[in-house]
């Protein structure tokens, strides 16, 4: 079988921004890992069926990174994904939501800030094996300037990196989308 490439790349202008955004997240939903990409990206149901939870989060302390581990001898390739992601503030109603979801599995949509030339890029984690939490902390902090709030390391093992995907539908009540914000 041939792997062969389609096209090369140059060097683009310098339009990058980087950081994260608000981070989307649903349940796992047989309906969103059937979705099949077009050209690498996912379009996201518009009818109200899969709706995901905002989660708002300071761009310099969250991240997302994806490790490719491929193996010549074992002709395997997979991707993972490691989103580490930083809530300020303790309050009870995160920490209730939190542990919901560190019991669960669920797909992520990671929304980086909107880069020099407009656009505004969306990233699907987990879209065939959903995403699980795999570590996190409660923290305090000790210094008047240190974090006090929640950490969460959450991982996607996939047969594709993270797709580009369009903004998902978010939940909403009353009219007013329901998000976990730091109190």
């Amino acid at each position: 079988m041939a792997c062969a490439i389609t096209k090369g790349r140059g060097v683009g202008c310098k339009t990058a921004f980087a950081g994260i955004n608000n981070i989307y997240i649903l349940d796992y939903s047989d309906a969103i890992a059937a979705l099949s990409d077009s050209s690498g990206t996912i379009t996201l149901p518009t009818d109200n069926s899969s709706e995901f939870f905002k989660f708002d989060v300071q761009g310099a302390l969250s991240s997302l990174e994806t490790a490719v581990t491929s193996s010549r001898d074992n002709g395997t390739t997979f991707y993972e994904s490691t989103l580490n992601i930083t809530f300020q503030n303790l309050d009870v109603a995160t920490q209730e939501e939190l542990k919901l979801l560190n019991r669960g599995r669920a797909h992520y949509v990671v929304e980086l800030f909107e880069d020099g030339a407009g656009s505004t890029k969306r990233l699907l984690m987990g879209l065939k094996n959903g995403c699980e939490v795999t570590a996190g902390t409660i923290v305090t902090g000790a210094a008047a300037g240190d974090l006090q709030g929640f950490t969460l390391t959450v991982v996607a093992t996939e047969v594709n990196p993270p797709f580009f995907c369009t903004a998902p539908d978010i939940k909403e009540a009353d009219g007013v989308p329901l998000q976990i914000t730091p109190s």
